[in-house]
C-alpha cells in the first residue's frame, strides 16, 4: 500500500518519532488509524442519538420553510 503525504504530515511524523513517542511511522500510522476508528464511531454514535431523539420528540408545528430560513439567517448573523 503506498500513501501520499503532505510535506507538513511527514515533518510531523518525523518529529513524533524523534520525541520518543513513536518508534516508526508505522506505529504512529496505526495510533492515528485506531484514533480516527474510535473518533468516527463516536461521531456517529452521537448522530444516532440525535436523530431517535428527533423521531421521539414531540412534533414541531413549524414550517421545513421557517426552519430553513432560520438556519440561513443564524448562518448570516455569524459571517
Amino acid at each position: 500500500m503506498n500513501v501520499s503525504l503532505t510535506k507538513k504530515q511527514r515533518e510531523y511524523i518525523t518529529s513524533q518519532i524523534e520525541s520518543g513517542d513513536f518508534q516508526n511511522a508505522s506505529e504512529l500510522v496505526r495510533d492515528a488509524l485506531r484514533l480516527h476508528e474510535l473518533y468516527r464511531h463516536r461521531i456517529i454514535m452521537d448522530l444516532k442519538a440525535e436523530i431517535e431523539k428527533g423521531w421521539s420528540g414531540a412534533t414541531s408545528k413549524r414550517k421545513v420553510q421557517d426552519i430553513i430560513k432560520d438556519r440561513q439567517d443564524k448562518r448570516n448573523k455569524n459571517a
